[in-house]
């Protein structure tokens, strides 16, 4: 075959068209196979109830915003919802005020249906059960949060001795603070990134660098932050060689967290003593009363009643004082 026939106007023009109706081949393949499926679903009566499933689902997420919406309309300037959303911003969770206290209602009522149904066999106490149960349903949202916060302000305070390091050799190399901050949003790693991210989108929206910074102290509490930012500002007004002044702060901050990380590795059996010794007796107890509630339940009555209670007394004093001894402040 003559590849000059290729080349030729004629040829490009023929490969041209031989393209254009390989696709629309598979184009009027595609329409006709969508076409046939749901010939198949009518024939069958299916097509309709998936439509309507896809429609009933749509309108419960429609509902759900309303509620939502009406809500967040709700409880807008009051005092505990700022202080909520401070919270759900630091721990990374990506809800509203209003998503996260339907989540509380939703766990609260779950949380009382567990513990009627774990209190079934102690009568007249089934309530007490319920009352318990919705008590944990209410703060396990928030020990959640809670945790979730403490993991990513430890994480960040981790990485933070590194990052220092990183802009300290930044501006040693002539970067201004500014490139060194979208340096670090550029190469570092979550969650120092995504702050840093916003500070250098503040700056970029017209705030201060001082300013975005102090933004970023309020959403991520941290000492060591505190003595970065208060470096850097000291630097904007008298001026310095604030690259040597982050190399110290740098080398302090990681023998901080390599003296936390000895602390946290003597005192971990410590701590998981804790919530081994006063989590095994409640979760027996709770595996006994679910599958022979009768049995537990003769220990709800007068005068043993006060078993349990001191029980439970002398296991959440013994938690707050193996807590207070292994934990140690630095």
């Amino acid at each position: 075959m003559d590849l000059s026939a290729l080349t030729s106007p004629l040829g490009m023009a023929v490969g041209a068209g031989v393209l254009i109706l390989l696709a629309g081949l598979a184009f009027a393949m595609r329409a006709g196979g969508n076409g046939e499926v749901e010939a198949r679903l009518e024939r069958f009566g299916t097509l309709d109830k998936v439509r309507k499933e896809a429609m009933d689902k749509a309108a419960a997420r429609d509902a759900t915003n309303i509620i939502s919406a009406r809500l967040e309309r709700a409880i807008a300037g009051r005092g505990f919802t700022a202080q909520t959303a401070k919270r759900l911003a630091q721990a990374d969770i990506k809800l509203t005020v209003s998503e996260f206290l339907m989540i509380k209602v939703a766990a609260v009522a779950a949380g009382a249906a567990i513990g009627l149904y774990i209190g079934r066999g102690a009568d007249a106490f089934s309530i007490v059960f319920a009352v318990v149960g919705g008590i944990v349903g209410l703060f396990a949202p928030e020990f959640y949060v809670g945790y979730m916060r403490g993991k990513r302000i430890k994480m960040f305070n981790n990485q933070l001795g590194d990052t220092i390091g990183l802009m300290a050799n930044s501006l040693r190399s002539g970067y201004s603070m500014l490139q060194s901050m979208e340096l670090v949003a550029r190469e570092g790693a979550a969650p120092m990134s995504d702050e840093f991210k916003r500070v250098v989108r503040e700056v970029g929206l017209g705030l201060s660098s001082q300013e975005a910074l102090n933004n970023l102290l309020r959403r991520m509490p941290s000492e060591d932050l505190d003595l970065l930012i208060t470096a850097i500002n000291i630097q904007y007004e008298v001026g310095g060689n604030l690259a040597q002044i982050l190399d110290t702060i740098a080398h302090t901050i990681r023998e901080r967290v390599r003296i936390k990380g000895e602390i946290a590795a003597l005192t971990a059996q410590g701590i998981i003593s804790s919530y081994i010794l006063c989590g095994i007796p409640i979760l027996v107890g709770i595996f006994l009363m679910t599958i022979n509630p009768e049995y537990m339940g003769r220990m709800f009555v007068w005068p043993w009643i006060c078993m349990p209670i001191c029980a439970g007394f002398m296991i959440i004093i013994g938690f707050i004082v193996i807590q207070k001894i292994v934990r140690i402040d630095i």
